[in-house]
């Protein structure tokens, strides 16, 4: 059975079939979540796979191999940096989810782990993120109640943890 969780710890640090990086269109090594990945993943082969995919769109995602990595899969996601919420910025981030959930059950990935993508230098307000992250989840859960997928959120920042889990509480309480 599928579930969601919030787990307060780093990303790299939580076994899974695939984790997920909140990625820069260009796919280029960064700071925060990306640059923990590639140095866990090996810089030299993480950079290489990259470049050869080249470019992801905001508001989608794509897919590499683990390498040195524990996991199996990088789901590398784009989110938008937010501007003031009239740009399209819901419909991206949303998007980021729903494409690294598609990845998942098209790779046949049973639990992955998730940042909360672009609540960090990307400037996107914390519950308003959570509310985008969740509800992806359960649209991909409720819509593919066939397919078992463990969906972590690895969050070390106590402050995003409670708000994760207050938005979560309430979405699955709505529905």
């Amino acid at each position: 059975m599928s579930a969601i969780t919030i787990q307060q710890k780093g990303i790299t640090d939580i076994p899974a079939d695939a984790i997920v990086n909140a990625a820069n269109s260009g796919l280029w090594a960064g700071g925060g979540v990306c640059g923990a990945i590639f140095r866990k993943a090996g810089m030299t082969e993480l950079t290489v796979a990259c470049n050869a995919i080249g470019h992801c769109d905001e508001g989608s995602a794509v897919i590499t191999t683990g390498f040195a990595c524990p996991c199996k899969y990088i789901i590398h996601a784009v989110g938008p940096q937010y501007l003031d919420g009239k740009h399209g910025e819901e419909e991206a981030l949303y998007g980021a989810y729903n494409r690294s959930l598609e990845l998942c059950r098209e790779n046949d990935i049973h639990s992955v782990v998730f940042p909360l993508i672009s609540a960090g230098i990307f400037g996107y307000p914390v519950v308003e993120a959570w509310t985008q992250a969740i509800c992806a989840c359960k649209n991909f859960i409720n819509k593919n109640q066939d397919y078992d997928l463990d969906i972590i959120f690895a969050i070390p920042e106590d402050e995003k943890v409670i708000a994760g889990n207050e938005v979560l509480r309430k979405i699955v309480k709505e529905n």
